[in-house]
């Protein structure tokens, strides 16, 4: 579909990768960019209109989609990383969370906004999905899961919206260079170029966007996931988290 002259909403369009959307999509000829914020005060960028929206709070998800009817294009950006294990963390408070932002509230913008994208002709829906949806790395076991649970629900929605033209879009990537990710130390990607990338997904009309070589080679090697992926995970935890001898 064409970005010239649409109208999109970007979740969490105030900061990061999402203001990078924002402004990809403004620089392709959006004609309306909605950024879909739970504080709308903390929109800078005066060619976005701040929509006050939590993803995880079903009334204002319902208010964006009444406000927003004008919608052709949803980037489902908005995301939480607690870098929390499974059985090392001290609860399940940051797993619960990851899962009500990253997975429900991603499902419950899609079901608002799905019904509005077949008003408008179809539209597009793009998930910021991550190269953790195939691989679980150590000290962020409960972020992969809620983003596998994305991945299922993208591929799953893709079905179901394809008979009234709805392009669905799952964009995979390691680490990016935002605030989420600040406390990692290691080579992380352009907010800017991954944006870029999703924009010319839409216009192409291309399901999946694997944005750097690192999750290229992951969902290349799904096959032998046990054999190749998981041995040096396994080695980063034990070197971490040494077993005391009984």
């Amino acid at each position: 579909m064409r970005i010239d002259g649409s109208v999109a909403l970007v979740t969490g369009a105030n900061r990061g990768l999402g203001r990078a959307f924002a402004s990809a999509l403004l620089d392709a000829g959006a004609r309306t960019v909605y950024a879909g914020v739970r504080d709308p005060s903390s929109v800078s960028d005066p060619r976005l209109v701040p929509v006050q929206l939590d993803v995880t709070d079903a009334a204002q998800v319902e208010a964006a989609a009444a406000r927003c009817a004008d919608v052709d294009i949803l980037i489902n950006n908005a995301g939480v990383m607690r870098t929390s294990a499974f059985i090392a963390a001290a609860g399940t408070d940051g797993a619960r969370d990851e899962m009500a932002v990253n997975y429900f509230g991603m499902l419950s913008l899609c079901r608002a906004f799905a019904p509005v994208l077949e008003r408008n002709g179809g539209g597009a829906i793009v998930n910021m999905l991550s190269a953790a949806s195939w691989v679980t790395p150590t000290g962020m076991g409960s972020y992969a899961a809620s983003k596998a649970a994305s991945w299922a629900l993208t591929n799953g929605i893709r079905v179901e919206l394809r008979s009234q033209g709805t392009l669905v879009v799952a964009v995979h990537a390691g680490f990016i260079d935002t605030e989420m990710a600040a406390r990692v130390h290691v080579a992380k990607l352009d907010p800017a170029e991954v944006a870029r990338m999703t924009v010319e997904a839409i216009e192409a009309g291309t399901e999946e966007v694997l944005a750097d070589d690192e999750t290229r080679a992951i969902k290349a090697a799904l096959p032998t996931a046990l054999e190749t992926l998981y041995p040096p995970i396994q080695a980063r935890w034990d070197e971490r988290h040494p077993r005391t001898p009984r």
